[in-house]
Order: C-alpha cells, then structure tokens, then sequence
C-alpha cells in the first residue's frame, strides 16, 4: 500500500523559509517521480516541481529561482525547500508519486502553508 505523508507547512512571514517532507512507503522515491503540486483557496491544483528517478527537476515558472526539490533515498523521503516566500504561495501543498510500472499516480493529503505578515 502506497501512502505519502507531507510535514513542514505552517505559517511564516513574506521572505521567510519553510522545508516540507513527504515521507514514502510502499514506493521508493529513487525509481519513480515525484513531486509537488499545490491549491489555493478558489483555485485549480498546479504543478510546483517534479524530480524524475535520473534526479531530472523541474520547476513551474513562478517558483523557479526560489524553490528546490530533492530527496532522500535512504530516507525514502522527497523535499521542498522554499524560499523567499510570498502571500500568494499560501496554499495546501500536496505531495506526488507517479508509478510508471503500475501506471497510476498518488497523492498525500496535503500540508497547509500560510505566507503572511
């Protein structure tokens, strides 16, 4: 059974850092993509960054620059550093697994991130 859990959101002030962790069981992070998308309050859920099983990363435009994606692999853990934080990043970030080989995609259950002054 597939399950990944996000940790680290929370409520910062514009220009400042948070690092969410979504921890994996029943995949490992190092085969398979993974990312994270995000929703905010009245909209549409959008890609925030991917990092691919050869380590590939990409990054929506308007987090390019202020936000990096990585993981662990021994800690079956994948990451979003975020920097640099604006008001209108406040959002539910979700974490992403897609599983090429089972041809199916999964989600976490989200961690809120509340960017505000």
């Amino acid at each position: 059974q597939v399950q990944l859990v996000e940790s680290g959101g929370g409520l910062v002030q514009p220009g400042g850092s948070l690092r969410l962790s979504c921890a994996a069981s029943g995949l490992m992070v190092s085969y398979n993509t993974m990312g994270w998308f995000r929703q905010a309050p009245g909209k549409q859920r959008e890609l925030v960054a991917t990092i691919a099983a050869i380590g590939n990363t990409n990054y929506a435009e308007f987090v390019r620059g202020r936000f990096t994606v990585s993981r662990d692999n021994a800690q079956n853990t994948v990451y979003l550093q975020m920097d640099t934080l604006r008001p209108e990043d406040t959002a539910v970030y979700y974490c992403y697994a897609r599983v090429e080989a089972w041809n199916r995609d999964y989600w976490g259950k989200g961690t809120l991130v509340t960017v505000s002054s």
